[in-house]
């Protein structure tokens, strides 16, 4: 049985999903909401601001195909990699927002701007890009990175303002880099940049 085929018995339940191996750090960021980490087939969507809101996501064929496509785009080098995960994390706000209405989403968002139903807040984007990356990771379309602990930054001290991010980290420098959609609106590239920078960013 080829990897698709594999992929959709177990989405179906035909054969059971192998668990993914999570590290502590990434394993907190779905136990601290009470959802199911994702599997090879399927994630939990969060939005409405620290996932007040959920939606789970089946991978369809098309969906492997398409993500397939997108990623084999990187293979050459690790810039190249990133730059087709900005692609793939564009395609997913695209996948997504018109079936639970963040197509209407802003950069930025939080419970200041009293639309929780069309945005995610930061800690959202984490987990959703997480996520994402978790999937492509399983899926072994990450030639050139793997998918690493969250990070954090926030020091009122210079005004800076709390705020999470995904993070991927390069295979062969040890390098790691974020990808950050909180800070885009809809349909944009999400920030792609080494940690060092995004900590000293506001």
């Amino acid at each position: 049985m080829g990897f698709l085929a594999l992929l959709f018995a177990a989405a179906i339940g035909i054969i059971p999903a192998a668990a993914m191996q999570l590290s502590e750090g990434v394993a907190q960021l779905y136990s601290s909401v009470s959802i199911n980490p994702p599997s090879a087939s399927r994630i939990t969507v969060c939005y409405g601001f620290v996932c007040r809101r959920r939606y789970e996501l089946d991978f369809t064929e098309a969906d492997y195909k398409r993500l397939t496509e997108i990623l084999n785009v990187g293979r050459a080098s690790p810039e190249a990699e990133r730059k087709a995960v900005q692609q793939a994390m564009v395609w997913f706000d695209r996948r997504l927002g018109p079936v639970i209405g963040t197509d209407k989403r802003i950069a930025y968002a939080d419970f200041r701007y009293f639309d929780d139903k069309h945005n995610f807040d930061c800690y959202d984007t984490t987990r959703n890009t997480t996520s994402l990356l978790l999937v492509l990771q399983e899926w072994g379309l990450l030639k050139h990175h793997t998918v690493s602990d969250p990070r954090f930054r926030g020091n009122f001290l210079v005004l800076q303002t709390p705020h999470n991010t995904a993070v991927l980290t390069d295979r062969n420098s040890g390098q790691k880099w974020v990808v950050d959609m909180w800070t885009k609106a809809y349909g944009q590239l999400p920030d792609v940049m080494t940690v060092e920078q995004w900590l000293s960013e506001n």
